[in-house]
């Protein structure tokens, strides 16, 4: 049988890369630097995915002037030091070969600003699997998931692309529902990191790559 999708969107943090560690401990040290409470390391998970800002408001309790100076104090720190403090989930590379050798285009739609999504990429040899990098801006004014899924859409699009029958596979219930925002339904990954109460209103869970892949396309395919 043959997937009838005609593109895939894919988050980054949690569905591709592991990349906790690196945003952890770089948010750790920020709070730190602004002399915040740290919150609690099951706190500091919360931060991944999300838009960077909404974390250091809903979860950190900073408001709006504490949020811009620990972005300024973050953002160095975290290309320099932690965002290669990450590793590419097992078995998502193959995601992404399989899915290539069947001709289906491919762009991210994540949350993370174009500077470190492209380094990252390019560090860990991903970049060559994707037509589109939807991503959001640097300067965070794109940064909400729906924003994110209509930027990859239009950039997939532009190149060509038929995206009458998209695909989401992410972690967070920001994939879910921003990705619903446009009528494109979503395959959560397990292993990343959100909760069960999050996987609401997806059309599949996966736990591995290789369930991942048997939902994607109604079978199991080969390693």
């Amino acid at each position: 049988m043959t997937s009838d999708y005609t593109c895939i969107l894919f988050d980054l943090d949690g569905t591709i890369m592991d990349s906790a560690p690196g945003i952890t401990s770089s948010l750790a040290w920020a709070f730190e630097q602004l002399g915040y409470p740290v919150p609690a390391p099951t706190e500091l998970v919360r931060f991944v995915g999300p838009p960077i800002l909404d974390g250091f408001r809903d979860i950190g309790g900073l408001d709006e002037e504490q949020s811009q100076r620990m972005l300024e104090i973050y953002r160095p720190h975290y290309l320099q030091t932690g965002a290669f403090d990450a590793r590419v989930f097992p078995g998502m590379e193959r995601v992404l070969n399989v899915v290539g050798a069947r001709g289906i285009p491919m762009s991210l739609a994540t949350s993370k600003p174009e500077t470190p999504t492209k380094a990252i990429l390019k560090r860990f040899d991903l970049t060559h699997h994707f037509t589109f990098l939807g991503t959001a801006s640097d300067d965070e004014v794109r940064s909400a998931k729906a924003d994110v899924v209509a930027f990859a859409l239009e950039g997939l699009r532009a190149a060509g692309v038929d995206t009458t029958r998209p695909l989401m596979i992410g972690d967070r219930h920001h994939d879910v529902e921003g990705a619903a925002e446009h009528g494109v339904p979503t395959i959560v990954a397990r292993w990343g990191y959100g909760a069960p109460a999050e996987e609401v209103g997806a059309i599949g869970a996966a736990d591995d790559a290789d369930e991942l892949l048997a939902l994607m396309f109604d079978e199991t395919a080969a390693a």
